[in-house]
């Protein structure tokens, strides 16, 4: 009997989901206008499955009192940090390691690695979290649910829910945002579609760190792939082989 109590109640759970998703993707207003056409969508004519793009970090270029890349994101994308990591977005931070057995730190940006396999879309029941076919993990907040698994399955801690209303002034066309759902680095998505780099990039390269690099991991002529065939690299937490596309050097 109890079987079939909690099997019924699975299945309601899962037609509550749909009916959330479907009521989702019918009403929410993220951004009036914007659609996800705008936003790098799967059936954008610029994906290629015959690229791969990601970022190469030099941790050895990247200051700890430099938060350039930080800055340039937030003004890119309408996400701002009032000093409250429990509930500020955080599409990129600066973390700052120290390693225990010499003594060395060092201070790296951090960001949605955009995996290979990415835990985040394995776990979203609606479908919102996804990656499209040149690498890039994004979240649809049109029919994102604000059930925050993927936030709880991200090993990096990359994604950020949306607690309060969005200010006119911080919503953009670049990437819809809502009350409700959530987000993370899109690698500048609108930016990458129109044939540019991520703002972060930009920002990095005009302080003259030059920590970022930004680039097609399957084009073995791109510099970012002669980099990392020329110069050891690492990713975060490669023990869970998730492949990720941000790479670190000298870490």
């Amino acid at each position: 009997m109890n079987k079939i109590v909690q099997s019924s109640e699975k299945g309601a759970e899962i037609n509550r989901r749909g009916f959330l998703a479907r009521a989702a993707a019918a009403t929410l207003a993220v951004v009036p206008g914007v659609t996800l056409s705008l936003y790098g969508s799967q059936a954008s004519a610029q994906v290629n499955a015959g690229n791969r793009w990601g970022l190469l970090i030099d941790v050895n270029k990247c200051r700890s009192d430099c938060n350039s890349c930080v800055t340039a994101c937030s003004n890119e994308n309408g996400w701002k940090d009032t000093g409250n990591p429990e509930t500020d977005p955080q599409w990129i931070r600066k973390v700052d390691l120290k390693d225990l057995a010499t003594g060395r730190e060092v201070s790296l940006p951090m960001m949605c690695q955009h995996c290979e396999s990415p835990p985040c879309v394995d776990v979203c029941p609606t479908g919102a979290s996804f990656k499209r076919a040149d690498g890039i993990v994004l979240v649809d907040k049109h029919i994102c649910i604000g059930c925050r698994y993927c936030m709880m399955a991200c090993p990096y801690k990359a994604r950020s829910f949306v607690h309060e209303e969005v200010p006119e002034e911080d919503k953009t066309v670049n990437a819809p945002r809502g009350k409700g759902t959530v987000e993370s680095c899109t690698l500048c998505v609108h930016r990458v579609d129109r044939g540019d780099i991520p703002a972060c990039a930009i920002a990095c390269g005009e302080t003259g760190n030059g920590a970022i690099l930004f680039g097609d991991l399957m084009d073995p002529n791109s510099e970012i792939s002669i980099q990392l065939a020329t110069y050891q690299s690492s990713a975060l937490r490669d023990d869970l082989r998730l492949n990720p596309g941000v790479r670190y050097q000298n870490r």
